[in-house]
């Protein structure tokens, strides 16, 4: 099974960091977990605030826990909120219902998952999207 390195995690960081700075985003979080949740890489901008780091790892660990992105865990809690409510509950990182929240994906397998805080969520995860590809990998 294909692991999610520390230099491909990095990339990410940067991928998104980058990204960022070229759409003039607010200042972001970003991190990246393994397939199993943990963390593996992590940057938070200048003037970022200070709950972004767990809003950034609850993205990311969300859709690990659901096997979904967390735009799409957004559409299923306002048809199911009771059950995106206790799942949130029961994931230790916590769910965030909104984008900026993917998985990472090698060869069609799960490898891991980005998560992305400090703008709107629609640029939080352009900005994921493009750290994924900036590592040459797949969402």
């Amino acid at each position: 099974m294909t692991r999610i390195s520390l230099d491909q995690a990095q990339i990410i960081v940067s991928g998104a960091l980058k990204e960022a700075r070229a759409l003039n985003l607010k200042p972001i979080s970003v991190a990246v977990l393994d397939a199993g949740g943990h963390l593996i890489a992590f940057a938070r901008e200048d003037g970022s605030s200070n709950l972004r780091p767990q809003i950034a790892t609850a993205k990311a660990s969300g859709a690990l826990a659901l096997g979904v992105s967390s735009r799409t865990i957004g559409e299923m809690a306002i048809e199911r909120p009771t059950f995106i409510n206790a799942a949130a509950g029961l994931n230790p990182a916590g769910i965030v219902p909104a984008a900026g929240g993917v998985l990472v994906r090698a060869d069609g397998a799960v490898i891991g998952a980005v998560g992305v805080t400090g703008d709107t969520s629609d640029n939080d995860e352009l900005a994921a999207l493009a750290g994924i590809a900036a590592a040459g990998l797949s969402s």
